[in-house]
């Protein structure tokens, strides 16, 4: 996307435009590439998966001169590109040492997708797109590196081309244009993901897309198409246009194309992952439209930081320019002593504290890496709780000695809070699964898996009830708390559906029937079964339902977990902590909030029951609520999957897929459950 002075350009809507709807037709590419680790493994045209072919992404392997494509199709449309654009004189002579290929490979075929006249760099631009050149190669203060990679990789692509055209070398410093139009795939590239979220490769858009703004509170998101799009999308108009200060001439002049130059009827066959631009947010007439370029989930300084390194601007949006820390922001990055003695302690100690939170940081960041390339659940589980728990003491980052030592900790909803919880939802998963893989045959293996799930399900559940609760304040975040609700849910209907549940009513423990079937258990206290299935059969979302329906949600699952929470965290140090996942008023103030003791939710009739003591509340209820949170998070992430994402989106089949199994969610939605 470009990242332009608004002065310059920006996209505005036509029309008023309700939240939920596709506000373009599918845009296709202008330029794109996999990425180096999946050429081998997915089609270089379309981007879908290549049959019975693995992908590398830890096995150093030669870059292959030639393409993949998983049909004749598109390796008719596309292996023209792939030789008269030079990419393959670049990856015939790459060098190993230079590292991913992807940019350089989307230069030069946005390169050669350009008017032969396009010798030069009016005014920064390309094809009425941004180059930012010359503030990224602007050496003083900034990222030296960076510039050694655009000058080298502008030679490499400057060697290819000429390559192509039979002489052995470029002349001295005739790299210009190569520079830009790296430069323009640094800036406006956006990361193409597969319907499971892994990042393939790199496109660029032409100015429909790449002309949005970025905002840290967007009304707007995103999608891909990476097969034919549904004729319901394809049949979507264009509901936004150019809205820049200065006139069309003044465009023309400064390099800026129209956007009605660019013909879709002529693009509409080519190959490449197709987006889609979707309001999350109503967008009034005239109202400039906005995407967010970096994790929102992320605090202020972190995302100015990461911004500024891309793409070279300071964010002024809403959330950014506030005089005061959003409350979001504030509790994104919020790290305090425990102890509330520490005050005068630490008064003109600030150093200490910037301290902890560089420390943190790279104990967390160092525990999930150390995870994500080594695979060693067991040891990671231990170092994220150990750090969450016990957090690092004041003598630890050079603080004197003191009879009351305060000890620094992540408030409950610190983004690297919220990282670690991801991690340890898949650590813990992956721990459950091994388990059953080694000891498939032993009872007390199969009770110790089901533990390991069960903690994985409840640190899914909070991840996804404090990302609510973030979006109360920022609905901007509704795409985020759609995928945690979705994995909760899943979660959860995971954990009830485990066979492990058998063995403890075989031990004797007080259990009723606990085989459950959805359509028995569809909750009569609230209208999300019906909200969801009047979305899949006949239409869109509507903004007036969407606070009705979280309310009731709400009201619904908190009342549910708290039946069940003590039962899902026992044994868990870090989650003893946690009195409620949903509802998070027993935080308190944000002056001792992150910090304080809390005690354990953990004498639960569910818990008490499940050690075998006298209880009211069997295993086999337990088992009820789990199943049931699991219905109301999956149903409620899916709905507002349905706002960010249209109703034909991958997640809303997968949805389905786990529904429809268990006696015909969809068709069976009348019946109830007694609550």
């Amino acid at each position: 996307m470009s990242r332009s002075l608004k002065a310059e350009m920006e996209m505005r809507g036509r029309e008023d435009i309700e939240m939920g709807r596709d506000i373009t037709p599918p845009i296709p590419p202008l330029s794109y590439s996999l990425h180096d680790s999946f050429l081998l493994s997915h089609c270089s045209a379309c981007f879908s998966p290549l049959p019975l072919r693995p992908t590398f992404p830890h096995i150093p392997l030669p870059l292959p001169h030639l393409l993949s494509y998983c049909s004749p199709r598109c390796s008719t449309s596309d292996s023209p590109l792939h030789f008269s654009s030079a990419e393959f004189h670049l990856l015939r002579s790459y060098p190993s040492s230079f590292g991913e290929s992807s940019d350089l490979r989307a230069a030069l075929r946005f390169l050669y997708s350009l008017p032969a006249s396009s010798g030069s760099v009016p005014n920064g631009r390309l094809a009425g797109l941004l180059t930012n050149r010359d503030k990224l190669l602007a050496r003083t203060g900034y990222d030296e590196e960076l510039v050694e990679r655009i000058r080298d990789g502008a030679r490499i692509m400057a060697a290819a081309r000429k390559m192509r055209e039979g002489h052995v070398a470029p002349e001295q410093n005739d790299f210009v244009l190569e520079e830009a139009a790296l430069c323009l795939v640094l800036t406006n590239a956006v990361e193409v993901q597969d319907d499971s979220g892994r990042t393939l490769g790199i496109a660029v858009y032409g100015p429909s897309f790449s002309w949005i703004n970025h905002s840290c509170s967007p009304n707007a998101c995103y999608r891909f198409f990476l097969s034919s799009p549904p004729p319901c999308c394809s049949q979507a108009r264009l509901r936004i246009v150019p809205g820049a200060r200065h006139g069309l001439e003044t465009q023309k002049e400064s390099g800026v194309c129209s956007i009605s130059e660019f013909s879709y009827g002529e693009m509409s066959e080519n190959n490449g992952p197709k987006v889609v631009v979707r309001s999350i947010k109503r967008i009034k007439k005239g109202e400039e439209v906005t995407v967010a370029y970096t994790d929102l989930l992320h605090p202020k300084e972190m995302r100015q930081s990461e911004l500024w390194s891309k793409y070279r601007f300071i964010c002024s949006c809403r959330r950014c320019s506030s005089s005061h820390l959003t409350y979001v922001d504030h509790i994104l990055q919020e790290v305090s002593p425990a102890s509330r003695q520490s005050s005068s302690l630490l008064s003109g100690q600030d150093i200490y504290i910037d301290g902890a939170i560089e420390s943190l940081t790279d104990h967390i960041n160092d525990a999930i890496t150390e995870y994500l390339e080594s695979g060693e659940s067991e040891s990671c589980c231990k170092k994220l709780e150990d750090m969450l728990t016990q957090g690092l003491l004041y003598e630890q980052l050079g603080g004197r000695e003191e009879k009351s030592q305060p000890v620094f900790k992540l408030h409950p909803l610190h983004y690297l809070s919220l990282n670690a919880y991801t991690t340890l939802v898949s650590a813990y998963k992956v721990r459950a699964s091994d388990l059953l893989t080694l000891y498939s045959g032993t009872e007390e293996h199969h009770l110790e898996a089901l533990d390991l799930s069960r903690i994985s399900a409840a640190y899914s559940l909070l991840l996804a009830g404090a990302t609510h609760h973030l979006f109360q304040s920022e609905p901007s975040l509704i795409a985020s708390v759609a995928n945690f609700w979705m994995g909760a849910g899943e979660s959860l209907l995971t954990l009830a559906s485990s066979s492990v549940w058998s063995i403890i009513v075989k031990r004797g423990l007080p259990a009723t029937n606990l085989s459950y079937t959805l359509s028995k258990y569809i909750c009569s206290k609230c209208s999300l079964m019906q909200k969801f299935r009047a979305i899949l059969h006949h239409g869109e979302a509507q903004s007036t339902d969407l606070e009705n329906i979280s309310s009731e949600f709400l009201d619904c699952v908190t009342n549910i977990t708290q039946k069940v929470w003590g039962f899902l965290i026992h044994g868990s140090q870090y989650l003893r902590v946690v009195k409620d996942p949903i509802e998070f008023s027993w935080l308190g103030t944000s002056k001792d909030s992150s910090t304080r003791d809390i005690q354990p939710h953990l004498r639960s009739s569910a818990v008490v029951s499940y050690h075998g003591d006298e209880g009211s509340f069997s295993v086999c209820e337990a088992h009820k609520c789990i199943f049931q949170v699991g219905v109301h998070c999956l149903l409620y992430g899916g709905y507002l999957a349905c706002i960010c994402y249209g109703r034909h989106s991958y997640l809303i089949t997968h949805i389905q897929n786990i529904l429809d199994p268990e006696e015909c969610l969809i068709n069976r939605f009348h019946e109830t459950d007694e609550l």
